[in-house]
């Protein structure tokens, strides 16, 4: 199991409209991408077909599957690594855990779609609950985003999910502002208290500041920051920067024994 030191999670983005242009990837490029990450030490691929930047705009969950159909076939027959599908709509978890997606990775934790744990526990599969909200954060900020995770993993657990495979993030660039996103970045321990593995997703976000191209540096630091907090996924862009980080932390390259 991924249980101990800090693994990379490759983002993979089957969309035309990603906030990070060099991320987008279309069709059998995919599997390119996919190679690219594995080979720079990614130890689960993410797969999303629907840009979840600020103000973009809701596709259909059957768009999101044709998008997502023949990458996430081809990735599973090429590579033995875990995958992930970034998705918050029920029709679009159910394909994808029925052509062997691992895990399903849902920004908004149940709370838009509550059936997804039904299905990632009919497959044994792992689930990412991240903290979400349709109106800003108000008031202590931990208090919200532990009381939401809280009640999504009771639910998810209650619903068969096994808690051996629940994974929680806390959801920075969501309904949170920069302050609150970078004291959700600063306590991440915090998160902890609910006795699940933390993932982090902070790669390259607005909340650094300055262009896209040039908040690598800042993202690095968000994962030397994570290792040092125990963080067991840091969800990123740059999976060979990240992963050198890694190795430079620990001394090592964390090597993860059996999904």
């Amino acid at each position: 199991a991924f249980a101990r030191g800090t693994f990379l999670m490759a983002i993979i983005n089957l969309t035309p409209d990603s906030f990070y242009a060099p991320s987008r990837t279309f069709g059998d490029n995919a599997l390119f991408a996919a190679e690219k990450a594995v080979k720079e030490g990614a130890a689960i691929l993410d797969l999303g077909a629907q840009s979840t930047r600020p103000g973009y705009e809701e596709m259909s969950a059957d768009e999101e599957i044709a998008r997502l159909e023949i990458p996430l076939k081809r990735i599973k027959e090429n590579f033995s690594v875990p995958v992930s599908v970034d998705t918050y709509f029920e029709k679009t978890a159910r394909f994808a855990l029925e052509a062997g997606a691992d895990m399903i990775n849902d920004v908004w934790g149940l709370s838009r779609s509550p059936n997804i744990a039904k299905f990632v526990a009919k497959h044994g599969a792992s689930l990412c609950i991240m903290h979400n909200s349709q109106t800003p954060v108000m008031g202590d900020l931990f208090k919200n985003v532990l009381s939401f995770l809280k009640n999504s993993t009771d639910f998810a657990i209650k619903n068969g999910v096994e808690k051996e495979r629940i994974v929680v993030d806390g959801g920075i660039g969501f309904a949170k502002d920069k302050k609150q996103n970078f004291e959700l970045l600063n306590g991440y321990e915090r998160l902890n208290i609910l006795g699940f593995p933390t993932l982090l997703g902070c790669s390259r976000k607005s909340m650094f500041g300055g262009r896209v191209e040039e908040r690598l540096p800042q993202t690095l630091s968000a994962t030397e920051l994570a290792c040092a907090k125990g963080v067991l996924f840091v969800r990123v862009h740059d999976v060979k920067e990240n992963a050198e980080v890694i190795k430079r932390f620990y001394g090592f390259t964390p090597q993860p024994q059996i999904f």
